[in-house]
């Protein structure tokens, strides 16, 4: 049928417009059936694998959890591994996730085990003149059966000082279950969040509760708390990861800004660009950089996150093993870059 219409358009100039767009129909048409073939293909080799993916994957469990009690380094090697299909070059690492898993079983991270402190870290805040960034702190506990929620304030948030994720937002204490919090709070206080992804230094922390100021979202461009995340290398920042419109336990999207807020979504992963949001600059940028630095001065790589409400600068943590050190969400290429700052 193609070779006809050819064919006609070269004998009919006059049809050549109409033998022109049936041909195209022509093309599409085979281009349809042969998108369909494929699939019909993916869809037979699909079934023929899958059981084989979910062996890998029962593997990879059992492997993880052998590990965990076992051998925390190994853990981190088959970790790596699952994120970049590539082994850690333990005896030179390059890449940032590389140095951030080589400085896990190499250094000393007797620091790392204060710094990541949710509640210890204060201290430090306060000792490098930066007290003013805190959030306001109502309470601490070994055991949450000793919180007086009639001694908090309407709203305040909860949450572990030795792992992340453990915290529950209180907006109105009258709406909440008193001690079905303070059941979810007792659980977390016995998890051993450093054999979850094989960072060792949150093991050491001894487990506490804190409750502290709820911070408010006025950031009309994002529908939660913006979170500002600073990632330093060797006591300098070097870019701000901005996480926005997050649904607690579940996501957050992203954003990669430089020093002057200039975007950078080639930063993010390929499976992560659809992520991006838009974020006005903020107007206390040059202190939350200032901040930064003073905070991470003395180490080779920290992340530091602070919070921004009605114009005022707060400091959130600090972290030295972002997403463990195996972040899939940064472009090889940075982490490459990253690494190549870092000096071991």
């Amino acid at each position: 049928a193609t070779a006809s219409l050819s064919d006609l358009m070269k004998e009919h100039p006059e049809h050549r417009a109409e033998a022109r767009q049936d041909l195209h129909l022509l093309n599409a048409q085979k281009m349809g059936e042969h998108e369909a073939e494929i699939e019909k293909i993916k869809n037979v080799l699909r079934v023929i694998f899958y059981p084989l993916v979910l062996i890998r994957r029962k593997i990879f469990v059992y492997l993880c959890e052998y590990y965990r009690k076992r051998d925390l380094k190994k853990l981190a090697s088959l970790l790596y591994y699952n994120i970049s299909h590539k082994k850690i070059n333990w005896s030179s690492p390059k890449n940032l996730n590389e140095k951030i898993n080589w400085l896990k079983f190499n250094s000393d991270t007797s620091v790392w085990t204060k710094l990541a402190d949710k509640y210890l870290v204060r201290d430090y805040v306060k000792e490098r003149g930066l007290s003013s960034i805190l959030v306001e702190l109502y309470g601490v506990w070994d055991d949450a059966c000793d919180i007086d929620f009639n001694l908090l304030p309407t709203s305040f948030v909860l949450k572990t000082n030795h792992g992340c994720g453990t915290i529950i937002v209180v907006k109105n204490k009258n709406s909440i279950n008193e001690d079905e919090v303070r059941k979810q709070l007792n659980t977390w206080l016995q998890l051993k969040f450093g054999t979850i992804y094989a960072e060792p230094h949150y093991n050491s922390i001894k487990p506490k509760i804190i409750a502290e100021e709820y911070l408010k979202n006025d950031n009309a461009n994002s529908t939660s708390l913006v979170d500002y995340k600073v990632f330093c290398l060797e006591g300098k920042p070097y870019s701000i990861l901005v996480c926005a419109d997050r649904v607690l336990y579940k996501g957050c999207c992203l954003a990669w800004y430089d020093l002057e807020w200039n975007p950078k979504p080639d930063m993010l992963s390929g499976g992560h660009k659809q992520d991006c949001v838009t974020i006005e600059k903020p107007t206390c940028l040059s202190d939350m950089l200032q901040a930064a630095e003073i905070l991470s001065k003395g180490h080779h790589q920290v992340r530091i996150d602070f919070y921004i409400t009605n114009g005022k600068l707060y400091f959130g943590e600090m972290t030295f093993t972002s997403l463990g050190g195996y972040m899939s969400y940064i472009a090889p290429k940075y982490l490459d870059e990253m690494g190549s700052l870092i000096h071991l």
